[in-house]
C-alpha cells in the first residue's frame, strides 16, 4: 500500500494525475521486470489546497526504491498491511487492501460539489479488472440483500441518492461490504 503526492504547489489537474499514474504505474512495471503487474489506485483531494494525491495497492511486493524512482512528481509514502493474523492468504490479504482503498472511493461520494464528479474515483491494472456479478430485484434493499448473501456479510456503508434532496439523476445506490 502507498500513498503518492506532488512536491510544491501540488497538482489540481484530476486529468493530469491520471496521465502521471498510467506513467507510474508502466515504470513501476519496467522496475519489476515487465511482466503483469496487479494494482489498483484512488484518488482524493488534499484537505488542505495542495490539490491531489493518490493511494494505490499492489500484488506483490515491490523494493521501495523501484517505487520512489518510478514516482519523480514528490513523495512517496508505503504503508504495511500489517494487521493480519498469521496464515492469511492472499484473499484476506486483497481484501484488506481493497477495504483500505474503498474508504478513499467513498469520502465524496454524494458531496453537493464533488469535484471529481464524472470521473471514476478509482482504476485496476488492465487485466485484473473484477469479475461483474449481475444481481436483479424489485427493490434496491432486495439487491444489496443478494449482494450480501454472496458476500456473506452485511454492508458497512449504504448511500442512496434518495438521502440527496436535489437528486437529478435516476436512482442510484453504492454499498460497501468490509473484511
Amino acid at each position: 500500500m502507498g500513498t503518492l503526492t506532488y512536491a510544491g504547489e501540488g497538482n489540481h489537474d484530476p486529468a493530469l494525475l491520471r496521465a502521471h499514474l498510467a506513467e507510474f504505474f508502466r515504470k513501476l512495471r519496467a522496475g519489476c521486470g515487465g511482466t503483469a503487474l496487479a494494482y489498483a489506485w484512488v484518488s482524493e483531494w488534499h484537505k488542505t489546497n495542495h490539490g491531489l494525491h493518490a493511494h494505490f495497492a499492489v500484488g506483490r511486493y515491490i523494493q521501495r526504491r523501484i517505487i520512489t524512482a518510478a514516482w519523480p512528481h514528490g513523495f512517496v509514502h508505503i504503508k504495511l498491511l500489517g494487521d493480519l493474523p498469521v496464515g492469511s492468504t492472499t484473499l484476506s490479504e486483497a481484501r484488506v487492501a481493497a477495504n483500505y482503498l474503498a474508504k478513499y472511493v467513498a469520502k465524496t461520494f454524494g458531496e453537493e460539489r464533488d469535484p471529481l464528479a464524472g470521473l471514476h474515483r478509482y482504476d485496476v491494472a488492465e487485466g485484473f479488472k473484477p469479475k461483474q456479478l449481475h444481481l436483479t430485484g424489485t427493490t434496491s434493499q432486495d439487491v444489496v440483500g443478494q449482494a450480501s448473501a454472496f458476500l456473506g456479510a452485511e454492508p458497512v456503508t449504504i448511500w442512496t441518492s434518495a438521502e440527496v434532496e436535489d437528486w437529478e439523476a435516476g436512482p442510484a445506490v453504492w454499498a460497501q461490504w468490509g473484511r
